[in-house]
């Protein structure tokens, strides 16, 4: 049962890839574009309207939103799929952490395509592979397991609150801009400096620019922090979701 599963799911992700491509002219070329237009904007307005980017803001900026863009797709695609998918979960007796689990691995196999093209930027740019290359594929552990930890539990609520969909989003460009993904944040006094130490994007944030444009091997200890916690989160939202798994049916109506 577990194995048709996990068939189901790889080819769920499949379908579900091939059918956003047919849904787009650009097709494939869009899953770059969309980002690339989003990058374009923020260096526009922080670094050549208001001066504020400061030297390596380039590479700065487009680290960031990639692993932010990540992060976000996990959390909202993930986060609204079973409520998305209620009539069908009515109709076919399904898991239903099955449908955020598809649309974090579509969101992921768009990742790896956009990150691709990202270190052949900064390549070009003059930083080069290193050593710490090593560290990428933990620290990607890390940011799915954080992403679809918060994307669990928003997918097991926002069903029986779907206007709480426009709260997650101001949230979440709060915390955009609250953890470094845009612009380098501030040193500030203690205690002020453990809301920056102790946020998960921001140590996230500064250990994919510590590997790809230093070289310098990331805070591990702060990354097991992160690993932790959202290991707790998935296993919060996993029971969350598996407890009203019986009332999603009713909801489709």
């Amino acid at each position: 049962m577990f194995k048709r599963l996990i068939e189901l799911i790889l080819f769920s992700t499949y379908a579900e890839l091939r059918a956003e491509r047919a849904r787009s002219y650009l097709g494939l070329v869009w899953w770059v574009l969309d980002p690339a237009l989003m990058m374009l904007t923020y260096w526009l307005v922080f670094d050549v309207f208001l001066h504020s980017g400061g030297p390596n803001y380039i590479p700065f900026l487009l680290i960031g939103l990639t692993l932010w863009q990540w992060m976000k797709s996990c959390m909202t695609h993930g986060g609204y799929a079973i409520w998305s998918n209620l009539v069908l979960i009515r109709q076919v007796r399904l898991p239903p952490l099955m449908f955020p689990v598809v649309a974090m691995l579509s969101d992921t196999v768009k990742f790896f395509c956009i990150f691709a093209l990202l270190l052949v930027i900064l390549w070009s740019m003059g930083y080069p592979p290193n050593i710490t290359y090593i560290a990428l594929p933990p620290l990607f552990v890390v940011v799915l397991l954080f992403g679809a930890g918060i994307g669990f539990v928003i997918a097991a609520v926002v069903p029986l609150l779907p206007d709480l969909r426009f709260v997650i989003e101001q949230v979440l460009t709060a915390v955009m801009f609250l953890s470094g993904v845009v612009f380098a944040l501030p040193a500030l006094p203690r205690p002020w400096n453990l809301l920056t130490e102790l946020n998960p994007v921001n140590v996230i944030m500064d250990a994919s620019r510590a590997i790809l444009m230093h070289g310098h091997w990331p805070n591990w200890i702060a990354l097991g922090k992160v690993t932790l916690v959202s290991i707790v989160v998935c296993a919060i939202g996993s029971y969350v979701v598996a407890k009203l798994a019986p009332r999603y049916p009713k909801l489709a109506d």
